[in-house]
């Protein structure tokens, strides 16, 4: 591993909790808190770029926003996004001229109300980067930042929920993740039988199926429907029981 790479990275800090006390500027150049953004159900997912980067952080939002086109849910509804920039030297003009670019190539209406593009100085980037476990460095010889990729699931109150690596996500696995991180509140029953069947693996990145859950589902859906069909059986013996009685002289 090259020198410039030492110590960056992500130390996982799931169960900690943002201070949404921070200041930032929204693309407007409007002076805002974190709280504002959080309603306490909500689910939230943070990915922390840098706008003037050479290359990853621009593959990682396109990446992002072709996992929002195939995802049905849209950032304001179900969940919002927070892009916070890194770099306390970037603005809110460089913000929102990439707010615009990634909403226009979403092209998702409604979606400009819960995908949010921040700016900030050194200590507000530096304590939230330092709460979710965000490593990165500056280096003077390529005059860039040496960064990992990751998007950060945050509850509704700003707890860390979950971490998943990549460029490009699939939008299973982010569904689920903001399933997870509101604790149920949204999604359907089927979002929550996958809650229960599926657990996330850190090594592989990915949510894979619980084979003990699973088995567990499985035999109270057989226990289930067999007490149904002893149901339906005895509710037509008793049927035909009565019929007879009543055929009876």
């Amino acid at each position: 591993m090259k020198k410039e790479f030492d110590g960056v990275g992500i130390t996982r800090a799931l169960g900690s909790d943002v201070p949404t006390d921070l200041t930032f500027q929204n693309a407007s150049g409007e002076t805002v808190t974190l709280d504002r953004y959080f309603d306490g159900t909500t689910p939230v997912i943070l990915n922390l770029v840098y706008h003037n980067c050479p290359m990853l952080c621009g593959l990682m939002l396109n990446g992002v926003t072709q996992t929002l086109s195939k995802l049905k849910w849209t950032p304001g509804d179900q969940f919002r996004i927070l892009t916070v920039s890194f770099n306390p030297r970037e603005t809110p003009a460089i913000a929102q001229t990439k707010r615009t670019q990634y909403l226009q190539r979403l092209n998702r209406q409604g979606a400009e109300e819960g995908w949010h593009f921040l700016t900030g100085s050194k200590a507000s980037i530096q304590a939230l980067t330092q709460a979710v476990g965000f490593n990165y460095k500056w280096v003077p010889a390529e005059k860039e930042y040496a960064h990992p990729t990751a998007l950060i699931f945050l509850s509704g109150t700003g707890t860390v929920t979950r971490y998943i690596y990549g460029l490009e996500l699939p939008a299973g696995d982010v569904r689920k993740a903001l399933v997870e991180a509101s604790n149920g509140n949204v999604g359907n029953p089927v979002d929550q039988i996958a809650m229960y069947c599926f657990q996330f693996d850190p090594k592989a990145n990915t949510y894979t199926a619980d084979a003990f859950n699973i088995m567990k589902l499985g035999s109270g859906v057989t226990v289930l429907l067999l007490g149904l069909a002893l149901f339906v059986f005895w509710r037509r013996e008793k049927e035909d029981l009565q019929s007879y009685a009543s055929s009876t002289p």
